[in-house]
């Protein structure tokens, strides 16, 4: 899958809010205070764990808005794998600028790099299938273009981006409207013919209205193995399946092995552990 950076306008707005909530009003008075103004460093971040790196833009974006002249050499780019100890990011020039953007790099670089981790350890668990993960809107607000784009680093790929571009209709949707299939058919009288229509069942028995009513995607939410099976056998390819619920590393494998086309996961962006990397002198 080929990676697709994302736009230069949202990384430097992202990193630009990150500096202003970190540097108030003052700066950084510790750096001013301790560090003479022509002071220059070299140092690099560096890799504590094995893991994916994601965000390498964004931990540039920063270091270059505090100070122009930091020069930066990427050693480990986004998508690759990175071995604990193994060297992502050089940097090179004015002290105080490298430690008053020492922290908005960090955490932007270990935080989606814990993304593509996470994802990359789903994807390598089903190799071999069909089977395709993907994320969800279970993102941090604000982030959700980084995080999406972090699990393409890890080697997945994207569910929708909001309630904008796709319909997906769910258990609410169909309790309050009255059924699947007329759910179904109210979105597609509502919406245009470019947007997909994905409806959420949680048992077999809501299977057969939703491939009458004609959905592009069905969402198998929290179903058994067995039952993803049956759905699978049953649809015989007039509808995508999707299998949500209880996706771990663990489950994962058996899941994908029952035929299903997609396998979405919240976990990998809003719970996926930061991986931990570390900027130091040299």
């Amino acid at each position: 899958m080929t990676l697709s950076r994302l736009p230069a306008h949202l990384i430097e707005a992202a990193a630009a809010r990150a500096l202003s909530e970190d540097l108030g009003d003052a700066g950084d008075i510790t750096t001013q205070a301790t560090i003479p103004a022509g002071a220059r460093s070299n140092a690099v971040i560096a890799a504590r764990k094995d893991g994916v790196i994601a965000g390498v833009d964004l931990a540039q974006a920063a270091f270059r808005l505090i100070d122009p002249a930091i020069a930066l050499t990427t050693e480990t780019d986004d998508g690759e794998r990175v071995s604990d100890g193994e060297v992502v990011l050089q940097i090179e020039g004015p002290t105080r600028g490298i430690l008053t953007a020492e922290r908005v790099a960090l955490n932007f670089l270990g935080h989606l790099s814990g993304v593509a981790t996470a994802t990359a350890a789903l994807v390598n668990a089903v190799e071999g299938t069909n089977a395709k993960i993907v994320c969800t809107r279970k993102t941090t607000p604000g982030l959700r273009a980084f995080e999406k784009y972090a699990v393409r680093c890890g080697g997945g790929h994207n569910h929708r981006f909001g309630l904008y571009d796709a319909v997906m209709i769910k258990d609410n949707h169909i309790a309050a409207v009255g059924g699947v299939k007329k759910a179904i058919e109210a979105c597609r009288a509502a919406v245009g013919h470019m947007v997909k229509i994905e409806v959420e069942i949680d048992g077999l028995d809501q299977l057969d209205a939703a491939l009458a009513g004609g959905a592009d995607i069905v969402m198998l939410d929290n179903m058994s193995t067995d039952d993803m099976k049956k759905a699978v056998a049953l649809t015989k390819g007039r509808a995508v399946l999707e299998a949500s619920g209880n996706v771990t590393v663990k489950t994962v494998r058996a899941i994908a092995e029952t035929g299903v086309d997609v396998i979405s996961s919240g976990w990998i962006t809003h719970s996926a552990p930061s991986l931990d990397l570390g900027l130091d002198f040299r």
